[in-house]
């Protein structure tokens, strides 16, 4: 709520500025008008009258002229507002008033009040929402060439995003490539398949690479987009591990010898870290699911400190297809600690497994009449908990939207998160019986109603310009077919609007001399 109230004062005050602003802009121009025409030495009243006179004196033709100048000016302004927003997501006005009007009026910049915040002992809490916004591989992520081709191949379709296929190259380069590549003929030209756009130029460069020498990452670029088939991904991912572990071993040896060394050994530690994982992976897919869960367990002792990689996700959903609920107890007692980063998998593993013990025996009537027991309140604060991290997932649980293949990157608290959680783990919830309903009688009543993805609302300043463009064309066409009566309106109005400032200087005049207001009209 106070974070509504913020924004709509924030608004607010841009609209304020922007007013303001455009109200002194006019009357710059019509003292502009009026020093143009006092500049001539003559008398108070004189001028006054000169400026009645030519009032007196403008044609209908003029104000026609006139209200469409002032469309047509309001319509190349709206044009570039629209252009503007489509093309950097925010309104030009804005900007300009927010970056230089706000600060000579005493506006607070957002960043030094987060920035004052976090050295107040904020910092954990700043970090975990950081997080939180990052993007993040998606642990369970498919194999492209063994699953997301097969939706290419029946619908024709690509079942990934540009945004998130870049993501993925990025990964790449970062984990498998370093600045000693261009020493090693076959790193180096993997290092080049990994910045290729076109999969087929990617194949053919990881093929070359092979034809030098064995490299793991050419296998591994092999087994994720040329296999066909998990078992063929397989093959490929052991014959990378067999190479990929060689190299570790060299590089390991070679570490403390330089930067150079240590980096070559920190991507090789990444090479290693990812084939065990995904031969871990391949094993869960191919039903081997008891050897994926001794990989996991092994890969995640062998390297304790990587738990950037999430292996603990693949760990419990392993652990889950396996019905060994204590095992997963016991890993989320590891994992769900409030210094590490939350997940949907974390939180609502977490809830399924408080659901599994008063789910088959839950009745919503019979809640009502005597109560929540222990176990039972247990299970709903922790669906509580689950759906305050991600509101997106119940939905995709209960089946009430579609579910669609999951991208290879997520973000957490969002939409994309609750896809790939829901594409893994629906499985496990309709296998506890009264799971979902119990997920279904609790999420819907107690919070509110699910946020959607962000939509780019029109800014203020493009719905006032289409207002100006609009009422100033209105004007020019009313002028033109009734220029006569528009001709008394706009003298009617130019008039009240002038007689402020009559009053002003003839009370001016009255008071000064007339010698002095002489000189002061001569300047």
């Amino acid at each position: 709520m106070a974070e509504a109230a913020g924004g709509f004062l924030e608004q607010l005050k841009s609209c304020i500025v922007w007013s303001w602003t455009y109200l002194w802009t006019v009357w710059f121009f019509i003292v502009l008008f009026l020093v143009y025409i006092l500049r001539v030495p003559l008398k108070l009243s004189d001028n006054l009258s000169t400026v009645s006179m030519f009032l007196n004196t403008l044609t209908p033709k003029f104000y026609v002229a006139l209200t469409g100048t002032s469309s047509l000016i309001s319509g190349l302004i709206l044009i570039f507002e629209w252009w503007y927003f489509r093309k950097y997501g925010t309104s030009f006005i804005e900007q300009v008033s927010v970056s230089h009007l706000r600060p000579l009026l005493g506006g607070v910049d957002n960043n030094s009040s987060n920035n004052s915040n976090s050295s107040n002992g904020d910092s954990d809490s700043n970090r975990q929402s950081v997080s939180e916004c990052k993007v993040w591989r998606n642990p369970l992520n498919l194999f492209r060439g063994a699953e997301y081709n097969r939706y290419t191949w029946v619908t024709g379709r690509e079942p990934l995003t540009y945004y998130d296929m870049n993501l993925s190259a990025q990964d790449h380069q970062t984990f498998f490539t370093c600045d000693s590549d261009h020493l090693r003929p076959a790193d180096a030209i993997m290092q080049k398949a990994w910045r290729e756009r076109n999969p087929q130029a990617r194949i053919s460069a990881a093929h070359e690479a092979l034809e030098i020498n064995e490299c793991a990452t050419a296998y591994i670029l092999l087994a994720e987009e040329e296999a066909t088939t998990i078992a063929e991904a397989e093959k490929l991912f052991k014959q990378a591990l067999k190479a990929g572990d060689g190299c570790y071993r060299r590089s390991q040896q070679l570490q403390h010898h330089g930067s150079q060394y240590e980096a070559q050994h920190r991507r090789d530690t990444n090479v290693l870290v990812y084939i065990k994982r995904r031969l871990a992976m391949c094993a869960r897919r191919l039903g081997r699911t008891r050897e994926a869960v001794k990989m996991m367990r092994d890969l995640m002792k062998e390297f304790p400190l990587l738990s950037m990689f999430n292996i603990h996700e693949n760990l419990l959903e392993a652990l889950l297809e396996l019905q060994a609920y204590a095992d997963v107890q016991a890993v989320l007692a590891k994992y769900d600690d409030i210094s590490l980063p939350k997940s949907a998998t974390i939180c609502y593993t977490a809830a399924l497994l408080k659901a599994r013990a008063v789910s088959d025996k839950f009745s919503p009537e019979a809640a009502s009449r005597r109560g929540l027991s222990t176990a039972e309140m247990n299970a709903v604060e922790a669906i509580h908990r689950a759906v305050e991290f991600n509101p997106h997932v119940p939905k995709y649980l209960l089946e009430m939207k579609s579910l669609i293949l999951p991208p290879e990157h997520i973000l957490k608290r969002g939409d994309s998160e609750a896809i790939a959680y829901a594409f893994f783990h629906l499985a496990h919830w309709k296998r506890v019986e009264g799971a979902l309903n119990l997920l279904h009688c609790t999420w819907e009543g107690t919070f509110h109603e699910v946020s959607v993805y962000p939509k780019k609302e029109l800014p203020f300043f493009i719905l006032f310009t289409a207002g100006l463009c609009s009422f100033t064309a209105m004007l020019a066409l009313l002028t033109h077919q009734f220029p006569e009566l528009m001709g008394v309106f706009a003298k009617a109005f130019l008039s009240t609007l002038f007689a402020p400032l009559n009053f002003v200087m003839e009370k001016v005049e009255s008071i000064l001399p007339s010698s002095l207001w002489h000189q002061l009209t001569r300047i």
